[in-house]
């Protein structure tokens, strides 16, 4: 399968199990590798990732339900606790970061580029997302990515030990996938690219 063709069956899979080929040593070395292949701004090398397993997996959607249920209207909580629940039954989540020290060392190094050090992070950690989403696209695994930051960061840090530099970017349950994706509309090519001659 070439990249492109890859990129193509790559998307948002919202039905997941937890039924996966992979061993959970496998999954470790898929996440390694692409962290230690993805490219960074002045090789910072700044991305981290938090892979959450079994009862990790499920301790962390339940933190989320409970944040979520403080603030969404008991009315209408029914449809976030469904899409909550879909996430718990998957394989894992993966927790993506930003070790923020190493940006800071950056701007300190390198003044000149000082207001550009966080958006070029911020690149990175796309690129190490959809980098990890093919590669686990090409092993059958159906992913999809979530934005939580802000509602939690705290409270995930303190129940993951995680290093009080790194700020949480977003979230990636994972699992094998039990219905196909929706359909995705694409909008006419020659509105997104143009070839200047």
């Amino acid at each position: 399968m070439t990249l492109l063709e890859l990129a193509q069956k790559r998307r948002s899979c919202y039905a997941l199990g937890n039924h996966i080929a992979l061993t959970p040593q496998q999954i470790t070395e898929l996440v390694e590798q692409a962290v230690k292949q993805t490219p960074s701004a002045f090789n910072s090398q700044s991305a981290r990732v938090l892979i959450l397993l079994d009862e990790q997996h499920q301790r962390f959607w339940s933190l989320i339900k409970t944040a979520l249920q403080k603030i969404v209207p008991p009315e209408n909580f029914a449809p976030t606790e469904e899409k909550i629940t879909g996430f718990s039954k998957a394989v894992g989540t993966l927790l993506f970061y930003e070790d923020w020290s190493a940006v800071e060392a950056l701007q300190h190094r390198f003044p000149l580029y000082k207001d550009y050090f966080p958006t070029w992070a911020y690149q990175a950690n796309g690129m190490l997302e959809y980098l990890i989403w093919l590669a686990l696209a090409e092993q059958n695994i159906g992913a999809n990515l979530q934005h939580y930051n802000g509602l939690i960061d705290d409270e995930i840090a303190r129940a993951f030990q995680v290093h009080g530099t790194w700020k949480l970017i977003a979230q990636m349950p994972f699992g094998n996938i039990i219905a196909p994706p929706a359909e995705k509309d694409f909008l006419p090519i020659d509105m997104r690219v143009r070839v200047c001659e």
